[in-house]
């Protein structure tokens, strides 16, 4: 049997059988791994790249609402640790963001190379079980009823067919399970021949993050923390081919024009060029298929939003496959992943397309425009409330049901809890966590699950009863003690009737 995209498949008899395969082991793929085969769900992660963690990174910024969730996996103390915090953002000319007043216990940007993240998920999926199989491509897909069979080609060239009951393609723009699945990528270029380059420089500049654009040129300048420094230029009128040859001439020049100076830059370990999308699949599911992060959208770098969009996606994703694949939810769960995502990436990219193109102005009614926007959040409160809190991720809500509380769907914050804990420590098992008034017992009425629940009491005078689910988002709500059948009934509808597992 032939794949979708034409490579052949033999379904007859494949060697291995896991619950999900991954495909793709940058930030998405290893945080979605990880949560799976911490609550047991076999995983095995496909990689085309050899075994190595690379030094090349294209992402320098963890927003608050992944660093939130890497604190529901233990993983963000250790990174605040190795990365740098910055309380103002800087997007362009005068327009920055203050994020000091972040209702979040990361009211900061951390500055820190992708490849960091990478290790410390890496090294969770890994002691978690999650099994890794690199150099090995896949080489197309086959889905029916009951789950999924992956062609693969290993590094000997040696052919191969894996049994899952669903697929995650984390595997980039050039995503290989996206073209398995037939899904267009519709977009296009915003950016071309931008210039990447990592140096090492005689002077240090005098911010973490340095980024400007003037005239017709901008420039990005961010620390690896190693001695070299990552480069990003655009000149407008300078629009090659990504394959023209690139030398540190070029580098220094447009910097000096963006920004004043190029700072010394000298011995360059590596020189690229690239263009930068905006594109975003129409679907995030086909059948037991899913995209998740660059597979399902890209978009320019302004405002630094791509890694941590794809994390997103993960942890949404994660607690579904786990809920169904663990026989506590109707497969139409997954559906929501869907819902719930795919406005989110369109958000993402209206913004940071509309970031850069008021960056690059060059009319003068959009130079107006970056003037009057560079007004509104710099000095109006709702404005610039609105704009941090979707730059950072803290923003978004999740659609929900017609007459639910109006806390469904949203973000909880890391609130203390009764014990002295906090809310994304008591999410670091995996499972929902019901709060409650102090001093108020728990029915003993409520339905068993050890596995999937974590109960906890408010550590302040809070009335509400609220369950929240492991993604750190507001499942269900009331604001009066609940009866015990209400309670019951929603637990029911969330956590599933009882803690059996099984995959299917």
């Amino acid at each position: 049997m032939t794949g979708t995209n034409g490579n052949p498949i033999d379904t007859t008899g494949p060697t291995d059988h896991t619950g999900v395969i991954v495909v793709g082991s940058g930030p998405t793929g290893l945080l979605l791994a990880g949560d799976l085969a911490t609550a047991g769900i076999p995983v095995t992660v496909l990689e085309k790249r050899p075994r190595k963690i690379s030094n090349l990174s294209r992402a320098f910024a963890l927003h608050a609402r992944s660093l939130e969730q890497l604190d529901a996996r233990g993983l963000a103390d250790e990174l605040e640790a190795t990365g740098r915090p910055l309380d103002r953002l800087r997007l362009f000319g005068r327009l920055s963001i203050d994020l000091t007043a972040l209702p979040s216990r990361f009211n900061h940007v951390l500055v820190l190379p992708q490849y960091e993240v990478e290790k410390a998920l890496a090294r969770r999926a890994v002691e978690a079980g999650a099994g890794f199989r690199y150099d090995t491509e896949m080489t197309g897909l086959v889905q029916d009823a009951d789950g999924v069979t992956v062609g693969t080609r290993g590094p000997d060239g040696r052919t191969e067919s894996l049994r899952a009951a669903y697929v995650v393609g984390a595997d980039g723009m050039r995503s290989a399970v996206r073209g398995a699945i037939g899904l267009p990528f519709p977009g296009k270029s915003v950016i071309r021949s931008v210039v990447l380059a990592d140096v090492q420089l005689a002077e240090q500049p005098d911010e973490l993050l340095t980024v400007s654009a003037v005239g017709d040129a901008f420039a990005f300048l961010a620390p690896f923390g190693d001695g070299y420094y990552r480069v990003i230029g655009w000149h407008r009128g300078h629009d090659v081919p990504d394959t023209e040859p690139l030398d540190l001439a070029e580098v220094k020049e447009i910097t000096r024009l963006a920004l004043g100076r190029d700072y010394g830059m000298h011995d360059a370990r590596w020189m690229s060029r690239f263009h930068s999308d905006e594109r975003q699949a129409p679907a995030y599911r086909v059948g037991r298929v899913f995209l998740a992060g660059d597979a399902a959208h890209v978009h320019t770098p302004a405002g630094g939003q791509g890694m941590n969009t794809g994390l997103q996606d993960a942890a949404n994703l994660s607690w579904k496959l786990v809920s169904v694949l663990g026989g506590h939810a109707d497969p139409a769960l997954l559906d929501t992943y869907q819902s719930e995502r795919h406005p989110v990436g369109k958000a993402v990219l209206r913004s940071s397309g509309g970031l850069v193109r008021l960056a690059m102005a060059k009319r003068p009614w959009t130079r107006a425009a970056r003037a009057g926007l560079t007004g509104l959040v710099s000095h109006v409160g709702p404005a610039r409330r609105k704009a941090t809190a979707q730059v950072t991720g803290i923003g978004y809500r999740y659609p929900a049901p017609r007459g639910t509380h109006p806390l469904t769907g949203t973000r909880v914050p890391d609130v203390r809890l009764a014990d002295g804990s906090r809310l994304y420590e008591a999410l670091r098992d995996g499972r929902f966590v019901l709060i409650t008034p102090a001093h108020e017992p728990f029915s003993p009425e409520l339905p068993p699950h050890p596995d999937r629940l974590t109960t906890a009491h408010w550590a302040s005078a809070r009335r509400t009863t609220l369950l929240v689910r492991p993604d750190g988002y507001a499942a269900w709500a009331s604001d009066t003690a609940p009866d015990p059948g209400a309670l019951r009934s929603a637990l029911t509808a969330h956590l599933g009737p009882a803690p059996a597992r099984q995959l299917h």
